[in-house]
């Protein structure tokens, strides 16, 4: 059912979101800062604390769903300087983000996530650091599998195979264990060096109490290192240095793979719109103009905006008449008329004429305070844990206290305290499934590359985790469900009529007189269209002008003569006005088209309505079976408008739509969405700077490729090739993507099912240990690398 204000009354909360967003009180002021290397919920909690002891700070607030954190200070006590570097710890690195504070974002439009200078940087140390993890790795690995297996494997063979393989290679006799002292070291490196993001994440994790897979892997390389090492000083040959490289090398790769997968999806994204303005022409009293800063603006200047640009900050119409489309900001489909002393907002967009605004006292555009309502909820929007993370949680405690008590028991029963240490340590590295560390990024990598594949690019690897808990799926009206673009569906008038009408129409300033010459006349593309006032002629040099000798410009139509016919174009209430006479049948289509969503335009002459045209912007092929087949998924299906409720009557009687709201603004959505977060989790599909708040505020956002950038900024997921079936196809993948992961999971338990019944009845190897970790990270591979969608 339609509706302005909807039924639903609590307000709910975003997964993960603060429920408060303490305003800067008094000489605070906020700042917004890009952090690379945030990857999981744990560095959002330390980032956060991190903050919160600086002096000054009186809130922080982190995503790394968005990479943003967000922090309230006192400027006098702490500086924006001071907080970057001390965010800038333990590999993360910090930026002032674009504006770099609540009042005053300045790069608006451009996707934080299509275009930021310091991705690529991150990639190529990822890069680096697996590059040397195989030159060292695939340096020792060569020489280790040649000389020291045939030795580890030995005691299968008999003590004879080892002193077969003691001359070649120095192992065991007099100089045994030659060659080990190097492996110590180089392992040493590639541990430190290429395992380094793993040995931070363990860290950050021990420091939160939030165990995660970095630590599962970092126990793992680091118990095998600090085995070795022992085990090498007491003279033994049972060494796992190739398991801390192969494994370290593995989980890093993995973990770059991911990233470049990311970087690629989010290059599909270069060719957003933008919808900011930096600069703005300064219309001075003797008519000249200056292009300067729009942050140089002051209240009261006035401000000359040309045909077709965009209006750079909110203001008042000075002079003259024009046509602007707001749908940017308001959401509203149609263009809207301006006259003098009108309100223009920041955003819209000049469609017809030249504007002279006023510049209000508060010199920002709406877009800017859209921008800083998206950002807000950026930086509040706090990642899930992901499925790995739980899991290393719940087993981490089990490995290490199964540790402890395998070295206390070998204690007790008088083997010494390198025995026991030794025993320890081998609980811990047979113990910890570290291929989960392996089996996430996989997994999160190939399902981002499948997904763009098919014109869907994801952002977070939560999404589709998150995406299979939604409950309720919000649909924007105009742009999303339907083209956004105005055009002729239907014309039921005498030709002759049509031409005349499209000649009158040349003179109109509105959206549908546009489509109803570009349907019915022949523009002249030749010569120059420029007028003094910077705009384009309105087609007044048409072949049909010079028989136009009266023309009248009603807020409702326009009239005028044409070849001496008096010719009448507008809406019912126009001729009613005028007292031009209307049949019945003209009068029950125009009803008809108002009921479907467009808008009804009623042609006459001489005093009689003859016909109408009807003009609006299509439902987008296959809206009906995308809404159909969500329903069909027990998802509650809701749309949101800024039209009115005549516009949404189509949508209102479809079966599958439980919920139409009319009429409301943006940031109406962002209540509505909020509100409908009291009935679950709900995903908002948008295409519009209007819709990005709400987009943000979601717990899920999608937006369409044919929308702005900052759309795109604020959602989760973006459909590239402005496919509204790609929705559906997204909660498919999400489907899919729960399979693989719980495949996945179980497959990297693999290692652990072959090396722990080994350790457990005395015969694990060194050897044995690498097959497993080889067989588990070969499988994975192969499963992360299967067709999503044909499994």
């Amino acid at each position: 059912m339609a509706s302005t204000d909807g039924t639903i009354h609590e307000s709910g909360t975003k997964a993960g979101e603060r429920e408060a967003d303490p305003r800067p009180t008094g000489t605070e002021e906020r700042a917004f800062f890009q952090i690379d290397g945030m990857h999981c919920a744990t560095c959002e909690a330390f980032l956060e604390s991190i903050a919160e002891g600086c002096e000054g700070v009186t809130d922080a607030a982190a995503s790394y769903v968005t990479e943003t954190i967000r922090i309230t200070y006192d400027p006098d006590r702490v500086s924006k300087g001071t907080l970057c570097d001390t965010l800038s710890t333990l590999g993360y690195s910090a930026t002032l983000r674009a504006g770099g504070s609540d009042d005053a974002p300045t790069i608006i439009g451009q996707s934080r996530r299509s275009d930021e200078p310091n991705e690529r940087g991150i990639d190529e140390v990822l890069g680096f650091r697996y590059a040397v993890g195989v030159i060292f790795g695939t340096f020792m690995l060569l020489p280790y599998a040649v000389l020291l297996y045939p030795a580890q494997l030995s005691s299968f063979f008999g003590d004879g195979t080892l002193d077969m393989f003691a001359s070649a290679s120095g192992i065991g006799g007099g100089d045994g264990l030659l060659i080990l002292p190097l492996f110590l070291v180089l392992t040493g490196v590639v541990l430190v060096f290429t395992g380094l993001p793993l040995l931070q994440g363990a860290y950050v994790s021990l420091k939160m109490r939030q165990p995660n897979t970095d630590l599962l892997v970092a126990l793992t390389i680091v118990s095998a290192y600090v085995y070795s090492t022992i085990a090498f000083l007491l003279g033994r040959i049972d060494v796992f240095y190739d398991l801390t490289i192969v494994v370290a090398a593995s989980v890093v790769a993995a973990i770059f793979y991911e990233s470049l997968s990311k970087q690629r999806a989010m290059d599909r994204l270069t060719n957003l719109t933008i919808s900011h303005v930096t600069e703005a022409r300064r219309y001075g009293a003797d008519g000249t103009t200056t292009m300067v800063d729009v942050h140089g603006l002051e209240p009261g200047e006035r401000v000359l905006v040309r045909e077709g640009e965009r209006i750079p900050v909110d203001g008042v119409l000075a002079e003259g008449e024009c046509t602007v489309d707001e749908a940017i900001v308001t959401g509203e489909s149609l263009p809207v008329s301006k006259q003098a002393g009108d309100e223009v907002v920041g955003g819209a967009v000049v469609t017809n004429g030249a504007a002279v605004l006023t510049v209000s006292d508060e010199t920002t555009s709406s877009i800017d305070r859209l921008i800083t309502s998206v950002w807000n909820l950026q930086s509040g929007d706090h990642g899930v844990q992901r499925q790995a993370d739980r899991l290393a949680s719940a087993i981490i405690p089990v490995v290490v206290g199964g540790a402890v008590l395998a070295g206390l028991g070998s204690l007790l029963v008088g083997t010494g305290i390198p025995v026991a240490v030794l025993t320890a340590l081998v609980v811990l590295l047979v113990g910890c499934p570290w291929a989960l560390g392996l089996a996430t990024p996989l997994s999160v990598a190939t399902s981002i590359e499948q997904a763009v594949e098919r014109g869907i690019v994801i952002f977070d690897e939560t999404v589709f985790e998150r995406l299979r808990d939604v409950d309720v799926v919000v649909f924007d009206k105009t742009g999303t469900l339907t083209t956004g673009q105005m055009d002729v569906l239907e014309a039921d008038a005498p030709s002759d009529l049509l031409a005349i009408v499209a000649a009158l129409e040349q003179r109109a300033s509105h959206p549908a007189a546009d489509a109803i010459v570009n349907t019915f006349a022949q523009r002249n593309q030749e010569g120059d269209r420029s007028r003094a006032d910077g705009g384009v002629a309105d087609g007044s040099d048409h072949e049909h002008a010079a028989d136009i000798t009266e023309f009248t410009s009603h807020a409702t139509g326009v009239e005028g003569v044409v070849e001496d016919t008096r010719v009448l174009v507008g809406n019912l209430d126009l001729f009613a006005e005028l007292g031009w006479s209307v049949s019945e049948r003209i009068e029950t289509r125009a009803a008809e088209a108002r009921t479907a969503g467009h808008l009804p335009v009623v042609v006459g002459r001489d005093g009689r309505a003859e016909g109408i045209i009807v003009v609006g912007d299509e439902p987008r092929a296959g809206w009906d079976d995308t809404l159909t087949q969500l329903s069909d998924r027990d998802l509650e299906i809701v749309v949101l408008t800024g039209d009115d409720e005549a516009a949404t009557d189509f949508l209102d009687s479809h079966p599958a739509v439980d919920h139409v709201f009319a009429g409301v603004p943006p940031a109406g959505k962002t209540t509505t969405i909020r509100r409908l977060q009291s009935r679950g989790q709900v995903t908002m599909v948008g295409d519009g700077t209007n819709d990005a708040p709400a987009l943000a505020t979601a717990d899920l956002g999608i937006s369409l490729g044919g929308g702005t950038a900052l759309a795109s900024d604020a959602a989760d997921i973006s459909i590239v090739d402005d496919d509204l079936a790609a929705v559906e196809t997204t909660f498919d993948l999400a489907d899919a993507a729960r399979r693989r992961v719980k495949q996945n999971n179980g497959l990297a338990l693999l290692y652990n099912g072959v090396t722990m019944p080994l350790a457990a009845t005395g015969l694990l190897n060194p050897v044995f240990a690498m097959g497993a970790v080889v067989a588990t990270g070969g499988l994975l591979a192969a499963n992360s690398f299967r067709d999503l969608l044909h499994e």
